[in-house]
């Protein structure tokens, strides 16, 4: 990722205004230049002027010394250059100074201002100085040589520093423009890779929901009917061998369906979590948000596709109930015809889970199992009476972790279906469920 421009600004190490102590040094030096130049200067000037060389000294002392404001106050720099042209003092402070106002963030008019004043103020002492420097040696050239002398010298002393002070003061503020863009895009990068996290977040959360409640369709169909039974195997086991045979037999066979629908579901975790790792290792560590939820998407388009039950094995798990001693009556009303892989499994799962739930808590009672095939649409329902006197399949205390109606809910809501449970006047049960067949 690129460099915050809170890393890019430099640290205030340097004294009073100045950011870096090497830009103090550097001001601090032209100074000190700025004053023996204009001290040296000052001399002829205390000449002419018939005033004493010491104090010519030190006024030129004083005015180059200015130089060492001239990041904090670049105006008074130029104008005090400004002020002593006339002396013909003070080239160094005129033309740092002028770079130093072009490459300052001020108004451009005040920066054309004093650029104009100087390069006014140069042109006229020029000409004067000149025009009394060839009068006193008795040559004379026209007015027109010192004009141009005076304008080509003005320009050569104005327009240099302040056409590279705004070169430099422009490509300082694009820096900085292009330093805020890349901070912005930074923040938007985090941004979206904390929003890429969320959803891979989100997507491993539902995709642990969705595993969770495949596993307790599986399991907890198979198991209860294995719970039931055993337990009608341990009562008939003495009176009636032949049937206890055959009760062990199915217990045998439910809990090898059992296995292979479990292996059939964590091969296709596997599958999923090995495709995850490989693509986590090969992306930049700021797509793994990105890489987590697209492995996430994967897996769940990997369960989605995997083969699932259909409503073909209907009859087949009404047989198992029915040999688990639960009388069971099935209806089917309308055309029997092919719908998508996720209706039938889910109109499928919606009947299991019924079923299971009568064995649990209603064991031996009468149960009903209609199923309407619509024109748009596919409608189960599941009822069941009021569960007979205790039995011995009733024993078997089948636990219940009370997640099946919320795992059906959540099926068929997410196919955009309609599914309602609850208790009946007759004191049964009844699970409803509507999908839409496409």
């Amino acid at each position: 990722m690129t460099t915050t421009g809170e890393d890019h600004v430099p640290a205030r190490g340097g004294p009073w205004w100045w950011d870096r102590r090497r830009g103090a040094v550097l001001d601090v030096s032209l100074g000190v230049v700025s004053a023996l130049e204009c001290a040296a200067e000052g001399v002829p000037f205390a000449r002419d002027a018939g005033i004493p060389l010491a104090m010519g000294v030190v006024f030129g002392l004083l005015a180059g010394s200015v130089l060492v404001v001239r990041r904090k106050w670049p105006i008074a720099v130029v104008l005090v250059a400004l002020a002593i042209t006339p002396a013909e003092m003070g080239f160094l402070l005129g033309v740092v100074g002028l770079y130093t106002l072009a490459a300052c963030e001020l108004p451009r008019r005040i920066i054309g201002a004093l650029a104009g004043m100087s390069f006014a103020g140069t042109l006229i002492v020029t000409f004067v100085r000149l025009r009394q420097d060839m009068a006193g040696d008795g040559v004379d050239l026209g007015n027109w040589f010192f004009a141009f002398a005076a304008i080509g010298s003005s320009l050569g002393l104005t327009a240099p520093p302040l056409l590279l002070g705004l070169y430099v003061g422009q490509r300082r503020r694009l820096m900085e423009s292009l330093r805020e863009r890349a901070d912005s895009l930074e923040r938007e990068l985090q941004l979206l890779a904390e929003r890429a996290e969320e959803r891979a977040e989100w997507a491993r959360g539902e995709e642990r929901t969705r595993i969770a409640r495949e596993m307790h369709d599986v399991v907890a169909h198979r198991v209860s009917l294995m719970v039931v039974h055993a337990a009608a195997l341990q009562a008939v086991a003495r009176k009636d061998p032949e049937k206890a045979v055959k009760n062990a037999a199915l217990v045998g066979d439910m809990g090898r369906q059992a296995l292979t629908e479990l292996r059939e579901m964590l091969g296709v975790l596997r599958s999923g979590g090995d495709g995850a790792r490989a693509e986590r290792a090969s992306v930049p560590l700021a797509a793994v948000g990105v890489a987590a939820a697209a492995a996430a998407s994967r897996a769940a388009e990997d369960w989605e596709s995997s083969e699932g039950p259909c409503l073909s094995e209907l009859d087949e798990l009404i047989g198992q109930s029915e040999a688990a001693g639960m009388a069971v009556d099935l209806s089917v009303e309308g055309e029997v015809r092919l719908y998508a892989a996720e209706v039938e499994s889910t109109a499928f799962r919606v009947v299991q889970e019924a079923l299971t739930n009568v064995h649990k808590h209603a064991a031996g009672a009468k149960t009903y199992v209609r199923l309407a095939h619509r024109v748009s649409e596919i409608a189960m329902q599941v009822e069941n009476e009021p569960p007979p006197e205790a039995s011995a399949a009733s024993s078997a205390r089948l636990p219940s972790g009370g997640n099946g109606l919320v795992g059906m809910k959540e099926r068929v809501a997410a196919l955009g279906g309609v599914f309602v449970s609850g208790p009946t006047d007759a004191g049964g049960f009844r699970v409803s469920a509507v999908i839409p067949a496409s």
